[in-house]
This record gives C-alpha cells, structure tokens and sequence, in this order.
C-alpha cells in the first residue's frame, strides 16, 4: 500500500508532515529524513489502533 506525504517547513524551522487521507498521522522532524521516519511509526500506531478497533 502506498502513501503520500505531505511535507512543510514549520515555524519553528523544523519539517512537518501529514500522510495525506490519514489525518491522525502527523509529526515532525529536525530533517526530512527524521521527519519520514516518524511519520511512518505515526501511521502504523494509526493502523495499530484502528485493527484493534475492528476486532
């Protein structure tokens, strides 16, 4: 399954993101790298939550 991210520089000179469609899935980060790589442990707590929902 693929996602797109939406990518932003903040304020606060910092990246932020949002997978797009999935608007529980947000976070940031110091560099874009950082910034993917907590965005993707965001969507799978996202995920997480919502299989547990369903069972």
């Amino acid at each position: 399954m693929k996602f797109t991210a939406i990518i932003e520089m903040g304020e606060s000179g910092w990246y932020v993101g949002q997978i797009e469609g999935v608007p529980a899935a947000i976070s940031q980060g110091e560099t874009t790298e950082e910034l993917k790589e907590n965005l993707l442990d965001a969507l799978r707590l996202v995920l997480d939550s919502h299989e547990v929902e369903l069972n």
